[in-house]
């Protein structure tokens, strides 16, 4: 059994490193819609977390029914937030799968 090269080990590592930044950020720059009540109250969510908007029908602006409304707002608060961990587990888990593994994504052999 040969020894693995340490530059080449090195090297995979900076690579690795380099496709996570870059997932990262593709994640960063990113948005994603979450939708409650059918696409009567949708969040429109930054992969970083952040609202970048916040759309409602008026059909639920209903002064008689704020806890609806509140419950709509959350639920689309929620989808987004489901969908930015779906899309960041799609950009960065073909490239992490494997590190906890002990063998550093088979770089080693």
């Amino acid at each position: 059994m040969t020894q693995p090269d340490m530059a080449q080990i090195i090297q995979q590592a900076q690579d690795m490193q380099q496709k996570l930044q870059q997932a990262q950020e593709e994640i960063v720059k990113s948005s994603v819609v979450g939708e409650a009540g059918g696409g009567l109250v949708t969040v429109t969510m930054r992969g970083s977390g952040q609202i970048s908007d916040l759309t409602m029908d008026e059909r639920v602006v209903d002064p008689e029914d704020i806890d609806g409304l509140k419950d709509l707002i959350i639920g689309a608060f929620a989808d987004a937030h489901r969908k930015v961990q779906a899309m960041a587990q799609e950009k960065m888990g073909p490239l992490t799968q494997g590190l906890n593994g002990g063998d550093l994504g088979g770089m080693l052999g």
